[in-house]
């Protein structure tokens, strides 16, 4: 196993058991992030948005990983992501697809693709199975994430992390 499919490992094992502080030692001070939630997040936007997902899943996450790749600079992994989404507990089984660059052994761009609409239908229901394939859908999908992600981050991450070195 190379390094970095270590570090694809590590970061995994770590969302699995919500150590964020193991997950946020594995990206670089510059990292990027994309999915079809989120869009593109930078630096401590990355680390919150992992930091609000572990603890939403109140240790109720599964995490299977599978067909880890990767060589000095760039890798992947499959994951599926099974828990328990919103006030009515709906099931989600999510699988992703993952691309990583790495410098230094540390990961610099993480970038997950999934199918917005197949989460929108688990997740939202109906409406999400109905709707989730619209440009509408999917883009209030993401403006309430972003609004999700900032109330988090004013409430419980900027304290807690402010000496962070991302």
């Amino acid at each position: 196993m190379t390094p970095n499919e270590k570090t694809i490992h590590k970061f995994y094992t770590a969302f699995a058991n919500a150590d964020t502080e193991i997950m946020f030692s594995c990206y670089d001070s510059i990292i990027r992030f994309r999915d079809p939630i989120f869009g593109l997040l930078h630096g401590k936007d990355v680390l919150c948005m992992w930091s609000m997902l572990a603890e939403k899943s109140q240790g109720n996450l599964k995490i299977e990983l599978s067909n880890v790749k990767a060589d000095n600079f760039l890798g992947s992994a499959t994951w599926i992501a099974t828990y328990n989404y919103g006030p009515r507990k709906r099931k989600v089984i999510n699988k992703i697809y993952a691309n990583f660059h790495f410098k230094d052994g540390l990961i610099i761009k993480h970038t997950d693709d999934f199918d917005i609409w197949k989460w929108a239908t688990q997740a939202l229901g109906l409406k999400g199975f109905l709707f989730g394939w619209t440009g509408f859908m999917q883009k209030k999908i993401h403006e309430n994430a972003l609004i999700s992600l900032k109330k988090y981050k004013k409430t419980h991450f900027d304290t807690k992390h402010s000496n962070s070195t991302l």
